[in-house]
């Protein structure tokens, strides 16, 4: 496929490198030469230089033979007008980033699919929902919501006191809880392994399974004795991301406190904001933090424009008892180095949680939704069984699966099954399948058919 990328911000470079990855033609417009050499540095990729709302850069790009363009700059005008433009030439997949809500949620008659964009798509509302996801599931090491909100996929680390560590998966001692989740890996020190019945748990083990998200919190609950919810969640950045989040938690037990500096910020999100207690003040001074009351059970999020202070912020509420750090880091390279240290407990990248959004684009007609995870190389895929499909008709243990490859999950007539080994596949089933990163392109061809 021949991906046109407008934009080699933090999101068009990670886009592109997880598309080169693939061996995806692609190619990045950008009016800044230095960001552009940047990444030509280290991608195969054609870089061209220039705005890249200009048919004349357009038609330099290529526009006539592009498959996709994704337009993920930072002006939302550039970004629509890209799109406007692929389209008025046949582009098949338009995907524009946008910030402004007026056009996320326009009224009817000024969405913006009439314009032929096939995705609008907000990086800092996808970020808000993971930080969601996250925050209501405590324990879970990242949580990805899959078929309109029917199954989670989630992580888990396996703690001293874990029931996992009692016995392999053939002997698991509470065997009801597997018939409503499915593991589909493993994660030990830098080594990947495919949960089979004599895999035995060690302590610091990360986990990965899918179910349906009360199941999921069921297993959660059970692995983890100790697991409790938050009983409060301090925001630190008052910007579209954090007030999105707190609109979010709003419909959540917990209770809410947002940390904005500027004062007209401030009132707007007072303004907005229903139950949430909006304090104006500086989210890295101690004072501050003492007044917005961090308790044992308090998660602290860290969403400001500034990776370096969502950091700080992050290490200033741990010393002050913080039971859980969260940050939004825009910069990839930071990513390794908070992991290596272990600065906060998590740290989202909303690149990676936009390009969540667009990436099933890549995957072919019959995929209707792909994921990737933070921690776990590999991705999970939405896809549907085609008529005359090779898996139709077949029991899943029956079936042509490529190594490493679980089904985890069956959509059938709006019925969520779990994929045991003796489900024979239908016609029309929407099947959740995780895909370890050496056998994507093998899923990527037999559903793009």
């Amino acid at each position: 496929m021949r991906v046109l990328i407008i934009g080699s911000g933090n999101a068009g470079q990670t886009l592109a490198e997880k598309l080169c990855s693939e061996k995806h033609d692609v190619v990045v417009v950008d009016k800044r030469a230095e960001s552009l050499a940047q990444v030509q540095s280290h991608l195969d990729v054609l870089t061209i230089e220039g705005e890249g709302s200009s048919p004349r850069i357009l038609e330099e790009a290529g526009i006539a033979k592009t498959d996709m363009v994704v337009a993920v700059t930072d002006r939302d005008e550039v970004n629509i007008l890209a799109c406007v433009l692929a389209h008025s030439v046949g582009v098949p997949h338009k995907v524009a980033r946008v910030s402004n809500m007026d056009y996320i949620h326009p009224p009817e008659r000024f969405k913006l699919q009439s314009l032929g964009i096939d995705m609008i798509v907000s990086q800092k509302e996808e970020c808000a929902h993971e930080l969601y996801n996250i925050l209501r599931m405590p324990g879970t090491l990242e949580a990805v919501d899959l078929l309109e909100n029917r199954v989670m996929a989630s992580g888990l680390r396996v703690h001293m006191d874990s029931p996992l560590l009692r016995a392999p998966l053939k002997n698991f001692p509470q065997p009801e809880l597997l018939q409503s989740i499915r593991f589909i890996a493993l994660v030990r020190g830098s080594e990947i392994i495919m949960p089979r019945g004599d895999t035995n748990f060690l302590i610091g083990d990360d986990v990965y399974f899918v179910g349906r998200p009360e199941h999921v919190n069921n297993f959660i609950e059970w692995a983890w004795p100790e697991h409790s919810s938050f009983k409060k969640v301090l925001i630190a950045g008052g910007g579209d991301l954090g007030l999105h989040l707190a609109e979010l938690l709003e419909g959540t037990p917990m209770q809410v406190v947002l940390v904005e500096q500027n004062e007209a910020r401030a009132n707007y999100c007072s303004g907005v904001l229903n139950r949430t207690l909006v304090l104006k003040g500086n989210p890295l001074d101690q004072e501050t933090l003492k007044n917005a009351g961090i308790i044992e059970e308090t998660a602290f999020v860290a969403v400001t424009d500034s990776d370096e202070n969502n950091i700080i912020g992050c290490l200033l509420a741990a010393d002050m008892k913080a039971r859980f750090t969260l940050a939004q880091v825009t910069k990839p390279e930071y990513v390794p180095i908070i992991e290596s240290l272990s600065l906060l407990d998590r740290a989202v990248s909303p690149p990676l949680s936009m390009i969540n959004a667009i990436l099933h684009f890549v995957r072919g007609k019959h995929v209707k939704a792909a994921a990737l995870f933070h921690k776990l190389p590999g991705e999970l895929l939405d896809v549907v069984i085609p008529p005359k499909g090779k898996w139709a008709g077949k029991a899943i243990k029956d079936a042509r699966i490529p190594d490493g490859v679980t089904v985890a999950s069956v959509l059938r007539n709006e019925q969520v099954l779990v994929a045991t080994g003796e489900l024979v596949l239908e016609e029309g089933d929407r099947l959740i399948v995780f895909s370890p990163p050496n056998a994507v392109a093998k899923l990527e061809s037999l559903f793009r058919k």
